[in-house]
């Protein structure tokens, strides 16, 4: 693989996007976005769609839309039936017929990227049917107990390009889906490459051609995450003993923030 072109103003668009991007209400904190936009500017991949699975207000969607722009690396595909029965709407909405779409909308034009954004106001196992599009960067950040996470995955990765690259939201957080998914089809296929977490994201990158050369940094990673997954295997609430457990062993794996140039030379280096 070429070395790894790293923009000279990609600090400047970081902290720009984020500005932008921190005014929607969402769960991304601030090196989880700036690690979404590292690799919408830098991954590798040379042609393909950014697809994201599950966009609720818009804070990753304007996030990567506003680098994406910048550097002319779009278009942003955004997925998301925006109905009152997800989670997150069902923790924060005001109404009982709320939907997230209307001030999802709002978000994006307010960040000047809606131009960028195709947007499909569906179930993502619904646009899996009939997707045929290479994608670059496949972020998955939708229904996360273990059969939405592995429906997105199956339904979407098929199509990612040599090189692009592939993320889950919340893998640390206590679902099932994302950590086991990141875990069982990633970690252990020799069809990725490197791989890490960024605070809650879990990210690797698609090498079908030498991942097997990335072997045993993926098994060191996966040693500490696949702890968690009996922690989490029903969707329920931790209390006790057990939500001290999983925070102990949560606490064991790898996942700071990273700048560009450290990104880089995971990619590059076995």
């Amino acid at each position: 693989m070429a070395a790894i072109e790293i923009p000279r103003d990609l600090d400047a668009v970081l902290d720009a996007a984020w500005q932008a991007a921190k005014e929607a209400p969402g769960y991304l904190v601030e090196d989880e976005a700036r690690f979404l936009g590292i690799v919408v500017a830098c991954a590798p991949a040379a042609s393909g769609a950014i697809v994201e699975i599950g966009s609720y207000k818009g804070k990753s969607t304007v996030m990567m839309a506003k680098v994406a722009k910048h550097y002319g690396r779009g278009p942003i595909i955004a997925i998301d039936p925006h109905n009152f029965n997800s989670p997150e709407l069902q923790e924060q909405r005001s109404e009982t017929n709320s939907s997230s779409f209307d001030e999802y909308m709002s978000n994006i034009r307010n960040a000047g990227v809606a131009d960028l954004i195709e947007t499909h106001r569906a179930y993502s196992s619904d646009v899996a049917l009939t997707w045929n599009r290479p994608i670059r960067f496949l972020w998955i950040d939708g229904d996360h107990t273990y059969q939405g996470a592995k429906g997105d995955f199956d339904g979407f990765s098929r199509h990612v390009v040599p090189e692009g690259v592939v993320a889950f939201h919340d893998a640390l957080h206590e679902f099932s889906g994302p950590i086991r998914v990141f875990v069982e089809d990633v970690l252990r296929s020799d069809q990725f490459g490197a791989a890490g977490f960024v605070r809650s994201i879990a990210w690797s990158q698609f090498r079908p051609h030498d991942g097997a050369s990335f072997q045993k940094q993926r098994a060191s990673l996966e040693i500490s995450a696949k702890r968690l997954i009996p922690y989490v295997a029903n969707d329920e609430e931790l209390h006790g003993m057990k939500k001290v457990l999983y925070k102990l062993n949560r606490s064991r794996v790898p996942r700071v923030g990273m700048r560009a140039q450290e990104w880089a030379l995971l990619l590059e280096r076995p």
